[in-house]
């Protein structure tokens, strides 16, 4: 259970409506909220010197923030978390959203690379966030490999795909690597990678390594294992991240700008892109991370929606989310991202 559910059991009906109503009044006006308004909104009709008491209790437990003396109160990063994980009521798309992300899946003869890019953008302009989807790695069987020596300290990894698919990837092989020994290399796995995708290929190496280790010289077998790290993407990440809608986050305050540049950096140098896929691969829904709560976006005040989306074997291969100021309209935001998952996830698994 979450930290900040005792908190929210032990409020009265009263200070529950404060709390909330202050955080809905933020999340819709972007400004903190006064006791003279929730006096007249109130169910329970009481003073605005009443309400100030409470909201300086909700102060005092860390929900709500007051940025002046004389000001209203806001919501602290916990008070929005408490909200978000207590109180917020999350319904269906509107139908004119859920109407704009439908339009985006055009025809099945249509690649998925082009596909995604277009939810990103729709995703985008529905939520004026910044939308990212995490495309799937390419899982279609493996049909022939070669290496290609282009310096002693470079070489190339040409990949065809039983679907016709090609991808050509550039690695650093282990000193002392020949082109006779790149070809002994790919000759091997050539002899054992029918019908395996880059994701099972490395377990059926590791066994065939460990069967017929006297059958290659010991620096082609380097350069196996090697291979095997990098097609199974340990220490690199080789998914493609799509980002639509960078410019619906820069702030009208200069003041934040650098900010949000260094989130974008960060984004686009694909420091921290591995932890992308994880922060919804342990849940099956939507995941809400509000600033700091995430280190990919501690930096720029930001708040990230992310729901994961699932080939046919229910497996979570990709995820789309929005990136948004931490005054989201979560209660819209949250629905128009978990359908998006689920549209992405039926076109998959319908292609599969």
């Amino acid at each position: 259970m979450n930290e900040t559910s005792p908190i929210l059991d032990q409020m009265n009906d009263r200070t529950r409506e404060v709390f909330q109503r202050v955080v809905e009044g933020y999340l819709q006006t972007g400004t903190p909220i006064g006791s003279r308004t929730l006096s007249r909104e109130l169910t329970e009709k009481v003073s605005a010197a009443t309400i100030r008491n409470t909201m300086q209790d909700l102060e005092y437990l860390g929900l709500l923030d007051s940025p002046h003396t004389s000001a209203g109160r806001m919501p602290t990063q916990l008070g929005l978390r408490m909200f978000v994980d207590g109180l917020l009521e999350i319904g269906d798309p509107e139908g004119e959203d859920r109407t704009r992300i439908d339009e985006t899946f055009g025809t099945n003869s249509d690649d998925v690379t082009t596909l995604l890019d277009r939810v990103g953008s729709a995703l985008s302009g529905v939520t004026r966030g910044a939308s990212l989807v995490l495309a799937p790695k390419h899982e279609a069987p493996i049909k022939h490999i070669e290496f290609v020596s282009l310096a002693p300290e470079r070489a190339l990894v040409v990949l065809v795909f039983a679907d016709g698919h090609v991808e050509n990837r550039l690695f650093t092989p282990p000193p002392g690597q020949t082109p006779s020994s790149m070809r002994e290399a790919a000759n091997f796995l050539n002899a054992v990678l029918e019908g395996q995708t880059l994701s099972s290929l490395g377990a059926v190496i590791a066994r065939e390594i460990a069967a017929r280790r006297q059958e290659i010289d010991t620096l082609a077998t380097e350069l196996v294992q090697q291979g095997a790290a990098l097609w199974a993407n340990e220490g690199e990440n080789n998914e493609r991240l799509i980002v639509r809608g960078r410019g619906n986050l820069l702030p009208d305050s200069e003041a934040d700008v650098d900010r949000i540049r260094s989130l974008f950096d960060d984004l686009e140098r694909k420091r921290d892109i591995a932890q992308f896929l994880e922060l919804a691969d342990d849940a099956d829904g939507v995941r809400i991370f509000i600033g700091s709560e995430n280190k990919l976006f501690s930096l720029s005040g930001s708040s990230l929606v992310v729901s994961p989306y699932m080939n046919a074997d229910r497996k979570i291969i990709g995820a789309v989310g929005v990136i948004g100021p931490t005054r989201l309209n979560y209660g819209r935001i949250v629905p128009i991202v978990n359908y998006t998952a689920q549209r992405v996830g039926r076109m998959i698994a319908d292609r599969s």
